[in-house]
Formats: C-alpha cells, sequence, structure tokens
C-alpha cells in the first residue's frame, strides 16, 4: 500500500481496449509515439521490458534541451500493471513510477501513481506541475490510441 501522503496519482478512463493500452505502454515503438508532454520528441535509448530491465528515454524539448528519463522495471504483471524505478533528470530523481491497468469491456481504467521518498518532496513534485505535466502526456497516449483503435 502507497502512502498517500508520498504518493500522487492520476486516474483515467481510455477508449481503447486494455490489450491496446498495454502495447502502448511496452513496446518502444509505441512509447516514441506519446511519451512525454506535448510538444516533446521522444526517442527511446534503451528498452529491456523485463523485471530488473532499465529503460531510457530522451525527450527533446522545444527549446533544444534535453530531458532524460530512466529507470528499472521492478514489477511487470501483463496487461495489470508496470512498476519501476525512475529519474526524469534534470527534474525528478528517486521516485517509483506504477501504471496500473484495469479492464473495462473495450475501454481501459488506467491508474498511474508515483511514490516519491518524503512527504516534503512529493509536495514540491506537485508544486512543480506534477499534474499538468502527466496530463498533458496521458493526452498524447489517448490521442494515439485513437489512431490504433
Amino acid at each position: 500500500m502507497n502512502d498517500p501522503k508520498r504518493t500522487l496519482t492520476l486516474q483515467r478512463t481510455l477508449s481503447a481496449p486494455i490489450q491496446l493500452v498495454w502495447e502502448a505502454w511496452t513496446q518502444p515503438e509505441h512509447i516514441a509515439q506519446w511519451w512525454g508532454p506535448k510538444g516533446m520528441d521522444t526517442k527511446v535509448v534503451h528498452h529491456d521490458f523485463q523485471i530488473g530491465g532499465k529503460w531510457e528515454y530522451s525527450m527533446l524539448m522545444p527549446d533544444g534541451n534535453e530531458f532524460i528519463g530512466e529507470g528499472v522495471y521492478s514489477a511487470i504483471v501483463a496487461l495489470e500493471k508496470i512498476f519501476s524505478s525512475a529519474n526524469f533528470r534534470p527534474m525528478t530523481e528517486g521516485v517509483e513510477i506504477q501504471a496500473i491497468f484495469e479492464e473495462d469491456g473495450d475501454k481501459t481504467i488506467f491508474t498511474f501513481n508515483v511514490v516519491h521518498p518524503t512527504e516534503e518532496y512529493c509536495k514540491q513534485q506537485e508544486q512543480m506541475g506534477f499534474y499538468n505535466g502527466w496530463s498533458s502526456t496521458f493526452e498524447r497516449l489517448e490521442e494515439y490510441l485513437q489512431t490504433k483503435n
């Protein structure tokens, strides 16, 4: 159970079947199309999708700066959940991201948790724009899924 004082959560009902949502999260060719806030181009540098496997994504910001996301997978249950450590340099380090998928007919209930090491860090991340950034990313995911569904 996550400590609610250290966890920020977003939940969405995605208008796509769970298999498609899972593929969007687990296959590099899909990830590159939607990962990151609007306006960023994402390159999958490394993607070893297994427990203990590492991932690294490079996101190019509109101003030309590079933003690196990386982590190590700690839990994978097909069509159910993906947990990973995560660093998003230079803004966020030492968090755990949890993507949880639940089938709802031809839709998918998607829950995204970010667990922070301390309550203070969690509050700081929220104030830095956690909800805006991740909401923009998941809007891109929804739009991408519509092109595949």
